[in-house]
């Protein structure tokens, strides 16, 4: 007997609304949910691979604990004893820095993800904190926490009334959309040309979104920052800049970018000076204009200036916060809208790494720096000795993984919460197994931050959990517990408590709904079948939208939003400015201090010229890191592990379509196939990340069939960009040559007559 639920899609940021097809307890089909507010039936490969993915039979039913040196089979309590025991003695004797928290991308896309790592971190008290924005986003974070005061004000392009989009180390027909959440991404981007807009794509691929585009080019990578500095000269010397109000520090911009006139960058930029022009004439000239860059243009060495100019852009021609252009979304979930006023501001490098001095940004640490934290000795403090990684496999995410993986022996005590058995997990003392998807609620808190229309949806778990497995916000919560010396406490402690302080906190507010009230008879009003649910219902009542527990009757609840299945549509982005500034002057502070002071390394960029082949990474349509490689469906076709490298380049160095090519770089050498196509531009080379799958104590068997390469070993760690501490990935010198050189024949054989 089958039966019909629905959930939004956990595999990419589209946050897609799927029917499921349910036997049982197995899900045996999806498809797009059309009345879903948000996707209205939109679907991609991944969404419909839900079943596959969430039935994969190398899945973890149950934890694992080390004994005499081998991952065996546990009951949760005896994980959980494990686990306290394992970390709490680091704590107590070199202190809660001892201890690295890894948090890794699939938390943004669970409910226990967003809810209890905060709390996990707060308890700790660890400033040893890496997670993946810092192989991602974290330069748009700290450029938009600069011009905003809030790392988390990223404004989006308002696809939907846009005239024209310029997209820079974008591929959203690929990616489905990063920092920028939008289900059927390419469905918008064909409707905005169909409405006679212009789609412009800087990228040194040729991908699907850039062979969609009325314009593409095919730009030096690593060079985003100085083109996009070139298009803001332009509107300065022939006074197209219209600026967007509520924003200081114009003048000062405009003799800040003085030298970098698109004469300057042309050579750098493999970019000819004249087009330059046109592309900042056209993004002023048109009625509404956005300009959207992602993890292309923040991988490089000035990714923190290139995302900082990409808002540049947005303001100088008035298109930031104007309908058409990008505006800040306004989720359900946001806290309580605050007064219009200056704030606190952002500040960078309130501590730094142990190791190398880097700076934290938004409270993390470089991904980058995590094996040098592990396994080198210094006199500023202790290294780290244990570590507690949530859905995160640096070993392949991360720069150098043969060198983190070595370091990851070497700890006292690890415990990694995966659903796999993989790279990472594989050194783990204890690995706690959150179940499949469909047996869990989702919400999106943080994708909803980002949405380009916004709207609210919430689905609970699909299928009830089997007796032997635990809820990955119980997990959570217990790992909470065990960590910070309450093991054996109730779980739902840990939820009381956020609800106790977040309306202890709410009730203290001026500008709170429920300023004033007694926090008790509030909780008291609170629904939901569970803690998460609990707060949950409490964030939307406080929220934008919400009741204000009663006092706007027509407000948000769980209780309504559970009556919406479909979800709440609760309309297009709006204009917000000043609202959203945190910046101590509220206002937009366009050229911030830390900003002023990296200049000078872009113009010292002017003159650099790489010697020879450059790498850069790419996407896939059925792919999302590396959590994806196991299941069938979303591999092979064009989804392979092949360096792609322009015909030009093959000939010269002997390269054949097919065969095996050997790629050094400064962290490594790895072997792959030549795939000879001319959709990457001369110079530059390019390899797919996620891969590697071929080091033993795994337990991927699809994924090891065809096992790829990693990527990241050809990285040594040590390129950053220097505000953001964010990996750089893109545009990075490699050697590149054939695996098999053909024996020289001897004198002999050259002789010999054929016969």
């Amino acid at each position: 007997m089958s039966r019909t639920a629905l959930r939004i899609c956990p595999l990419c940021e589209a946050t897609c609304g799927l029917t499921l097809t349910i036997e049982g307890t197995r899900v045996t089909h999806a498809r797009g949910d059309r009345d879903d507010v948000f996707s209205r039936g939109f679907i991609c490969p991944k969404g419909a691979s839900f079943g596959a993915v969430d039935s994969d039979p190398d899945r973890l039913r149950t934890p694992l604990v080390r004994r005499d040196g081998e991952l065996r089979e546990a009951t949760w309590e005896e994980a959980f004893d494990a686990v306290a025991a394992g970390i709490r003695p680091v704590v107590e004797r070199y202190g809660p820095n001892a201890v690295g928290v890894v948090l890794g991308n699939p938390n943004v896309h669970t409910m226990a993800g967003a809810l209890y790592p905060p709390v996990l971190l707060a308890g700790l008290g660890t400033r040893s904190v890496f997670t993946a924005s810092t192989v991602d986003q974290m330069p748009k974070h700290v450029s938009s926490g600069l011009l905003y005061g809030d790392a988390n004000a990223i404004p989006v392009p308002d696809l939907d009334r846009t005239d024209h989009l310029l997209l820079i180390g974008a591929n959203p027909l690929e990616s489905n959309g990063s920092l920028c959440t939008a289900p059927d991404f390419p469905g918008k981007l064909k409707a905005l040309k169909a409405r006679g807009g212009t789609l412009v794509v800087i990228d040194p691929r040729r991908t699907r979104t850039a062979k969609l585009a009325d314009r593409h080019i095919a730009v030096r990578p690593g060079t985003d920052a100085l083109l996009l500095a070139a298009m803001a000269r332009v509107l300065f010397d022939e006074g197209l800049v219209e600026p967007t109000p509520h924003v200081r520090g114009v003048e000062e911009l405009s003799d800040a970018l003085r030298e970098f006139t698109p004469e300057a960058v042309a050579d750098a930029c493999d970019v000819e000076a004249g087009l330059i022009r046109v592309l900042a004439r056209d993004l002023a000239a048109a009625p509404t204009a956005a300009v959207y860059g992602r993890i292309g243009s923040c991988t490089v060495p000035h990714g923190t200036l290139a995302s900082w100019l990409v808002d540049v852009l947005n303001i100088l021609t008035g298109n930031l916060d104007r309908p058409g252009g990008a505006l800040f979304p306004q989720a359900a979930t946001d806290k309580t809208p605050r007064p219009t006023g200056p704030g606190r501001g952002f500040a960078l490098g309130r501590w730094h790494s142990r190791v190398s001095r880097h700076p934290e940004a938004k409270g993390e640490l470089p991904l980058s720096a995590l094996a040098e934290e592990i396994d080198t000795a210094t006199e500023e403090g202790e290294p780290i000795r244990a570590l507690i990684a949530v859905a995160a496999n640096p070993v392949l995410s991360a720069p150098d993984g043969d060198r983190l993986d070595k370091a990851l022996d070497s700890l006292d005590f690890m415990v990694s919460v995966d659903p796999y058995l993989n790279e990472t997990s594989r050194h783990a003392h204890v690995v706690l197994p959150p179940p499949p998807p469909s047996r869990s609620p989702h919400h999106d808190f943080a994708f909803n931050t980002l949405a380009v229309r916004n709207q609210v949806r919430y689905t609970r778990a699909a299928i009830p959990l089997e007796p032997d497995r635990m809820a990955e916000t119980e997990i959570l919560a217990r790992l909470i517990l065990a960590v910070t010396g309450m093991h054996g406490a109730d779980p739902a402690a840990v939820d009381q408590m956020v609800v106790d302080q977040t309306l202890g906190k709410a009730v203290r507010e001026p500008h709170s709904p429920v300023h004033g009230r007694d926090p008790r008879e509030l909780a008291a009003r609170l629904t939901g079948e569970n803690g998460p649910e609990r707060r949950l219902d409490m964030m939307l009542r406080l929220g934008p939208y919400g009741d204000g527990f009663g006092v706007r009757p027509d407000g948000l609840t769980l209780e309504k939003l559970l009556a919406h299945p479909h979800g709440i549509d609760l309309g297009p982005l709006r204009p917000r400015l000043p609202q959203p500034l945190k910046t101590g002057s509220g206002e937009v502070e366009l050229l911030p201090e830390p900003i002023a002071a990296d200049l000078p390394r872009l113009r010292a960029a002017l003159a650099e010229r790489p010697e020879g082949l450059v790498l850069v990474g790419r996407r896939h349509l059925r792919s999302n890191n590396s959590w994806m490689h196991n299941v069938p469906a979303l591999t092979g076709g064009s989804n392979r592990c092949t360096l792609h490298i322009h015909p030009a380049d093959a000939e010269r160095l002997g390269v054949r379509d097919g065969e095996a090519v050997r790629v050094k770089g400064a962290g490594g050498e790895v072997t792959a196939p030549a795939e000879v196509t001319d959709t990457v531009r001369p110079g530059v080379v390019s390899l797919p990340h996620g891969w590697g799958h071929d080091r033993p104590g795994t337990r991927l068997r699809h994924a090891a069939t065809d096992p790829g390469v990693n990527v990241n070993q050809l990285l040594d760690g040590s390129l950053l960009d220097p505000l953001s501490g964010n990996a750089v990935l893109n545009g990075v010198p490699v050697d590149v040559a054939p695996a098999t050189v053909p024996e020289t024949p001897s004198l002999t054989e050259k002789l010999t007559p054929l016969t």
